[in-house]
């Protein structure tokens, strides 16, 4: 195949060969037999110029069909229509680390009656692949995204709220992680230590042992799965069907899984958190509230960091913990 490659401006091409777009067989080369292209005669023997009865008998297999090329015919499918290239999915088109999209324009869209800032917030979050924090998207970029994303029945007036919205909840999400890098990052044992006496008391316990809090947490990437419910937004959503008027709630609008870099031993490990994004009822002024449900994913790990905070949270209030050390300070004085 080097001729195939070879630089057609060393000598002219003849004008039986093929042109450059066309078929890069030679056919004409290959309609001539061997011992015409050179003048001699085939060598005696040779089996391919020997005249056998099976030249002549009609073969009893399969017939070769028009789809199948004859070993004389040109080797490259000239009616065959090439393959169209597939189009790139939604999810390929997105920035890994925030599966945003990574080319969101600052510029007004098509048809964009309103403008919309430009200027971008920085977070109070670490990145975990950089020296410096998180940024959130303008409300421009905000708009394009959910354009891009299907959404154009976006009232555009409301962007800028959205975004308000949308880092609130963020910097709050944030705050729940660091609490519980702040009892956990040191190993299981260190988070008994901060959350035996309870969750009100666990800001005093911390302070105690701040020093086994070494490194902040700085976060690798993070992912939006909305249409995806966690298991327990779904038991929760189970329950509320059978007590209505204990968990009666709507279901989370947003989930978000957070992968955050944790230093232990000097080695780095990924932590999964979970975070389910609920609405409750109004303030009396009309403010919206939500909560935030943020905990380690159901790993191992994250399963034992679950049950020694809120485990250990139920029995302090549940045995009378408070109670207890008031007594026993009485007793002292």
């Amino acid at each position: 195949m080097g001729w195939f490659w070879a630089d057609t401006s060393a000598t002219a091409a003849p004008a039986s060969t093929p042109a450059a777009t066309g078929c890069p067989v030679p056919h004409a080369a290959r309609s001539r037999p061997a011992a015409a292209q050179d003048g001699q005669a085939p060598p005696a023997g040779c089996p391919m110029h020997k005249a056998t009865i099976d030249a002549f008998t009609v073969s009893k297999h399969k017939r070769p069909t028009t789809d199948d090329a004859a070993p004389s015919a040109c080797p490259v499918p000239h009616g065959q229509p090439q393959p169209a290239p597939k189009e790139k999915s939604l999810l390929s088109q997105l920035n890994p680390l925030n599966y945003m999209f990574p080319d969101l324009s600052n510029a007004p869209a098509p048809n964009q009656s309103i403008k919309l800032p430009t200027s971008r917030e920085e977070s109070s979050i670490p990145r975990a692949d950089a020296n410096e924090n998180w940024e959130y998207p303008s409300p421009q970029q905000m708009y394009h995204a959910l354009l891009r994303k299907g959404y154009q029945d976006t009232d555009i007036t409301a962007v800028e709220e959205m975004v308000a919205v949308h880092n609130f909840l963020n910097e709050g999400a944030w705050a729940e992680v660091v609490g519980w890098e702040k009892r956990f990052s040191s190993g299981l044992m260190k988070g008994w230590e901060a959350c035996r006496r309870g969750e009100e008391n666990a800001p005093e316990q911390l302070m105690k042992m701040r020093e086994a809090y070494e490194t902040e947490p700085t976060l690798i990437r993070f992912q939006g799965r909305p249409k995806e419910m966690t298991p327990k937004a779904a038991f929760l959503q189970l329950m509320a069907r059978v007590y209505p008027s204990k968990f009666g709630m709507e279901p989370p609008f947003d989930r978000h899984d957070w992968y955050v870099a944790r230093n232990v031993n000097g080695q780095t490990k990924e932590v999964r958190y979970v975070i389910d994004y609920y609405t409750g009822p109004p303030e009396p002024t009309g403010e919206p509230v939500f909560y935030l449900d943020v905990r380690p994913a159901m790993t191992p790990t994250g399963a034992a960091e679950r049950f020694i905070r809120w485990g250990s949270d139920v029995w302090w209030r549940a045995s009378g913990g408070s109670a207890r050390e008031a007594e026993k300070q009485v007793k002292t004085t």
